[in-house]
């Protein structure tokens, strides 16, 4: 009979006391808990330790990869779980994980579907049910990148059959409260990797970009069928883009 494999679930956390408990109670499961907080001022490292994780606190400072690696490398089971502390595995996906943990299948690493929730309600358009690599064996998986970070995967990456829930906004101040500060690390990074960037470009998309991720997520991706739960989501997204690239303009107007 093949040995089970062991498996850590790696959470980056800050300041995520509503959240992270719903998250921690759907992996009680797992070997073993690493969190690497980013210096939360709340209750969230209490709550973890009181899970029995194991918490490793590193300043944040807008690099969400480097937060991931730092979790990879102090991980010690065969296959690590990433998560955000508001996220939750949901037993269906428990069980399908546990199953892969007994077969221990020539794979590197599972793409997993992330069902997106807003204000609590499911968002089943407007394209926000996608896939993310988050479920890799040990030593097979490194993030590049501050915010939308890329998975270098070392071998074989299999998309799974299992979801994973994703609870990141509960309420629409939260929304805009999380995006001021996602926003600012993307337009840091713009600035970084481009300098200042052509007038004409930025225009674009100050205007007519969002304009066109609003009519995409709306109307081409069916965010109507989400009723108002999916028009002031798809809204606020569109927001968001703009907001980035009004971020990149004023950093490259001041600094350039």
């Amino acid at each position: 009979m093949t040995k089970r494999g062991t498996i850590s679930a790696v959470i980056i956390t800050f300041n995520e006391e509503l959240n992270i408990r719903r998250c921690l109670e759907s992996i009680k499961w797992v070997d073993e808990i690493v969190v690497v907080d980013g210096g939360s001022q709340d209750k969230t490292v209490e709550i973890a330790k009181g899970y029995g994780a194991k918490v490793i606190t590193h300043k944040f400072e807008g690099d969400f990869g480097l937060e991931r690696n730092i979790g990879n490398e102090n991980a010690t089971s065969d296959w690590i779980l990433a998560l955000d502390a508001d996220e939750e595995i949901p037993e269906a996906t428990r069980k399908a994980i546990e199953e892969i943990l007994k077969d221990n299948p020539k794979v590197s690493a599972y793409n997993v579907l992330r069902n997106q929730y807003f204000l609590g309600f499911f968002l089943r358009y407007g394209g926000r049910q996608h896939r993310i690599v988050n479920f890799y064996k040990r030593g097979k998986a490194h993030f590049e990148g501050k915010v939308h970070h890329l998975v270098r995967v070392d071998g074989v990456v299999r998309d799974a059959d299992f979801a994973i829930n994703h609870y990141p906004f509960n309420s629409i101040s939260q929304f805009i409260q999380k995006h001021d500060r996602y926003t600012t690390y993307e337009a840091d990074e713009m600035f970084e990797k481009f300098g200042s960037g052509k007038l004409a470009e930025v225009r674009y998309n100050l205007t007519w970009k969002p304009a066109k991720i609003f009519f995409k997520t709306y109307i081409k991706k069916k965010g109507y069928k989400d009723g108002v739960h999916g028009l002031i989501f798809c809204i606020l997204f569109s927001w968001s883009y703009f907001i980035r690239w009004a971020k990149y303009w004023e950093k490259s107007r001041y600094q350039s």
